[in-house]
């Protein structure tokens, strides 16, 4: 929606709107000129000279725009305090909502409407920024009472060209004297036509010179022939074509439209004649297109015959071809099956003819008897140590029952118990 209303502002501001800024730029430049300054605000601050179209367009850095916005708060407190009001000069890291916001108020302080909001200007370049310091300009200018005027242009004199007609040679040749201009170094001779005209109005005006009866000439025409002939060159009228006039662009079109004429009637009619044979053979291989289609009909219909039993044979061997496929995946099953059982025969039949068993056995049989051997060394072995203990260990009773001197039924209970 907005988008929508920005588009219908800017149809009833007409088309040249888009424009209209760089127009109040250039004023502006010129205002700031007047007002001095490049000495008292650029020298002062160190800064580059404004360009015709500085606040028109943003620039493409975010830095850039900084340095935009903060050139627009300079300016402007400067125009304040050139207009009248004092105001404080903005510095760098201000907060920029708050300058506009005093801008604006002083704006308005000076009986300029305000119709737009203030981020309008947070961007230091548009149309609303140049429109801010235009009306300030225009106060500070006020305020010097300097004013501006319409420029008064000076009248320019066009030279009339005129051609010279067969009936006023004579009259040339009487005042070439005084009509053609000394011949410079460059150019070639000219012919002063404002004399002539001044010359031939002066003769209109003295009704007394005109004769009453019909002059007759007494020159013989040879004569005059040759004094055209030796005049001619000086009587052409030069006249410096000036490329910006309009006339000249206009009198190129129509050079350019008769030669685009003369041009087209020739490759007219070679369009022409290359429409008919192109026509013509169209219409031939047309023809040869029908009668190659009547002659081979019956061949396409043998053609397409053939191609409906192709394609009957070929989904016959389709289905055929899936039935082998089946049949050969079954084949591959009881292949590897019969593989198995071959294999397991074969184990079998050489387990039965082969003594690799037999010996196995009897190496383990030998193996088992060595370990038993072994055991029952070391069962031996065990027994002895076990009867030693015991031995030392009675040995060792007896001896303290009689150190003690324990009673007898004492002690063979002690001794029966260890027996």
């Amino acid at each position: 929606m907005a988008e929508e209303s920005r588009r219908g502002e800017e149809e009833d501001r007409g088309p040249g709107a888009a424009h209209l800024m760089f127009a109040v730029m250039e004023d502006l430049l010129e205002k700031l000129k007047l007002l001095n300054y490049e000495e008292e605000v650029l020298a002062k601050h160190n800064m580059k000279t404004l360009s015709r179209n500085y606040f028109v367009s943003s620039p493409f850095t975010a830095s850039n725009s900084g340095e935009q916005f903060f050139m627009f708060t300079i300016i402007a407190s400067w125009l304040i305090n050139k207009a009248g009001r004092p105001f404080t000069q903005p510095q760098e890291y201000d907060e920029p909502n708050a300058t506009v916001s005093n801008i604006l108020a002083e704006l308005r302080a000076f009986g300029v409407k305000v119709d737009f909001p203030p981020s309008k200007l947070k961007s230091g370049s548009g149309e609303h920024v140049c429109h801010v310091l235009d009306r300030l300009a225009e106060e500070a200018l006020k305020r010097r009472n300097f004013s501006l005027r319409r420029p008064n242009y000076p009248t320019e004199t066009t030279e009339e060209e005129s051609v010279l007609e067969d009936d006023a040679e004579l009259t040339l040749s009487k005042v070439e004297e005084e009509m053609i201009e000394e011949p410079d170094d460059e150019e070639e001779h000219l012919v002063d036509l404002e004399a002539l005209k001044s010359r031939t109005t002066h003769n209109e005006a003295e009704p007394s010179s005109r004769p009453e009866e019909i002059l007759e000439s007494s020159v013989d025409a040879a004569e005059w022939n040759l004094e055209v002939e030796r005049v001619l060159p000086q009587l052409k009228v030069t006249i410096r074509p000036d490329n910006k006039d309009w006339r000249v662009h206009v009198d190129e079109m129509h050079q350019h439209r008769d030669r685009i004429k003369l041009s087209l009637k020739d490759t007219k009619s070679y369009l022409d004649k290359l429409q008919e044979e192109i026509g013509k053979t169209l219409e031939k291989v047309s023809s040869r297109e029908k009668y190659i289609n009547n002659q081979l009909e019956l061949l396409v219909q043998e053609h397409r015959s053939a191609q409906a039993k192709l394609s009957e044979a070929k989904e016959r061997y389709q289905q055929g071809s899936g039935g082998v496929t089946e049949r050969t995946r079954v084949l591959a099953e009881i292949s590897e099956e019969l593989d198995k059982v071959k294999q397991e025969m074969e184990e079998k039949g050489s387990s039965m003819s082969d003594g690799a068993q037999v010996v196995k056995i009897k190496q383990s049989l030998t193996k088992l008897r060595q370990e038993v051997v072994q055991m029952d060394v070391r069962i031996g072995v065990v027994e002895h140590t076990l009867l030693q203990a015991k031995l030392k260990e009675k040995s060792n009773m007896t001896r303290d029952m009689h150190a003690t001197s324990l009673p007898e039924p004492a002690a063979a209970a002690a001794a029966a118990m260890y027996a």
